[in-house]
């Protein structure tokens, strides 16, 4: 007689356990190298460039930002993991996972071209990117996990939002 609660499809070999941790460190340690570097360069109001600008209505305090971006990354690294553990094998996350180490990199980048070198215009470019590939990345987590993609709306939001403040920096100063 057939178990109703297991799958009649034949299923993957499971994988160590020592494979998932691996995994999972590599997403949180990834995530957390972003999110320290780019807090490294991102004084915020402390920086004196920032202090001066001319910024767009709604622009929230220094404070939010310091409380918004953590929640931000928690819940890329979190889908991330979900994904990981969703799929069974890395093959299948190939894409899934490629897209969210990839959109680490322009994320970080924003900061530097924002905060460390004042560059508002490249930084909006890079933010336009970036939010290409968080749109790619949370398609291809839909894939495996409904729950990671959603997770994933938060950081969507406040992409755009930060699209409008980049946006309104650059032509307004």
């Amino acid at each position: 007689m057939t178990d109703p609660y297991t799958s009649s499809a034949p299923s993957e070999p499971e994988r160590p356990v020592e494979t998932t941790v691996i995994a999972f460190i590599a997403i949180i340690a990834a995530t957390a190298l972003v999110a320290a570097l780019g807090g490294l360069v991102s004084a915020g109001e402390a920086d004196p460039w920032y202090a001066t600008l001319n910024k767009a209505p709604g622009n929230p305090p220094g404070a939010v930002f310091g409380i918004v971006w953590p929640i931000l990354y928690a819940l890329m690294a979190i889908g991330a993991c979900m994904v990981w553990r969703a799929a069974g094998s890395f093959k299948k996350t190939e894409a899934a996972l490629g897209f969210f180490f990839l959109q680490l990199a322009p994320n970080l980048a924003w900061s530097l071209l924002f905060f460390k070198y004042h560059l508002a215009v490249p930084a909006l470019i890079d933010l336009a990117a970036l939010l290409v590939l968080v749109l790619m990345m949370t398609r291809e987590f839909h894939r495996h996990s409904r729950i990671a993609a959603w997770m994933q709306a938060p950081y969507i939001v406040w992409l755009c939002f930060a699209g409008y403040l980049n946006a309104w920096v650059a032509f307004a100063n």
